[in-house]
Formats: C-alpha cells, sequence, structure tokens
C-alpha cells in the first residue's frame, strides 16, 4: 500500500483509524469540498469509518454529510496510508485510506458539517488545491486511466 507524508514516529503510538472518500467527476471536473475553520483546505469527500459501521455506508454518509449529495454505484479505486494528527480527534492516527469513484446523483440539501462547502474544481485545481497527497494521486491515476485524453483546465 502507498504510504504518503511523513513516516511514523517511533514514540507515538498511533490508532488505526480507516477511512473513506470519493472521486466523483462532475460535468467534466471534480465535486470536492472545501473545509473552512482549523483545516481551511480542499478535500475529497469522505472521512472516518464508525466502529461496526459497512464502509459502503460510511461513505454516503461522509459524502451527504460534507456536500449534500446523493451518489450511487461506489467502486473501491485506490488505497493509501498515511500517519498523522488529527485536532478534530486529539489523535495520532494511521489513516488507512479508500478512495472509490462514484456518481453524484443529486444534491438534496446543503452540507450537514459545519464548515464544509462543495466546490468544482478542474483536475488542474485539484491537483493543485487538495491539502491531501495521496488524494492528488488517486485524482492524478484515475484521469490517467480511465478518462483518457482530456483537458486539464
Amino acid at each position: 500500500m502507498k504510504r504518503f507524508g511523513p513516516n511514523p514516529r517511533e514514540d507515538i503510538r498511533y490508532t488505526p483509524r480507516p477511512g473513506v472518500y470519493a472521486i466523483l467527476p462532475f460535468r467534466g471536473r471534480i465535486l470536492a469540498t472545501f473545509q473552512g475553520g482549523i483545516h481551511n483546505e480542499y478535500q475529497l469527500p469522505g472521512g472516518g469509518v464508525d466502529p461496526g459501521e459497512q464502509p459502503i455506508s460510511a461513505l454516503h454518509r461522509e459524502v451527504f454529510e460534507e456536500t449534500g449529495w446523493h451518489i450511487a454505484k461506489p467502486r473501491v479505486f485506490y488505497r493509501f496510508k498515511s500517519y498523522v494528527f488529527m485536532p478534530d480527534y486529539n489523535l495520532w492516527a494511521e489513516k488507512i485510506c479508500t478512495i472509490y469513484t462514484a456518481q453524484p446523483i443529486y444534491r438534496h440539501s446543503e452540507p450537514l458539517e459545519l464548515d464544509h462547502n462543495p466546490v468544482e474544481l478542474s483536475v488542474k485545481d485539484a491537483l493543485r488545491r487538495l491539502a491531501n497527497a495521496g488524494d492528488r494521486d488517486a485524482i492524478s491515476y484515475f484521469f490517467r486511466m480511465h478518462m483518457g485524453p482530456f483537458s486539464r483546465n
């Protein structure tokens, strides 16, 4: 499994934290989220899988909470891990990230999560602005493998 970010520190005990995220192609762009507050960054919509929750259920829940959109046809596409501090949880985590591709179907509401706003990014902007290197690598791979020749504007 690919790893992004700094190597784990030997003096820290990391808690495994599985997460699910979505690449949502939309009108030739990527439907992503901008999280304000302490994060102030662009992200693929998604988040942690709660104990006892199935990953697909978590994906639908997280995408809806962060964008207000319903999705269809999720498929596992990419996996990576990173060792990070999660300030929202005061937790050192071994994030095990599974990225799905899915189709955004319709926007049902405003996001339920505070400080989250859905945004449409061009592929070029997604590759430049997404905060997570693993997310950027997944976007790059997705468009190289699945979209054929395309405009990166």
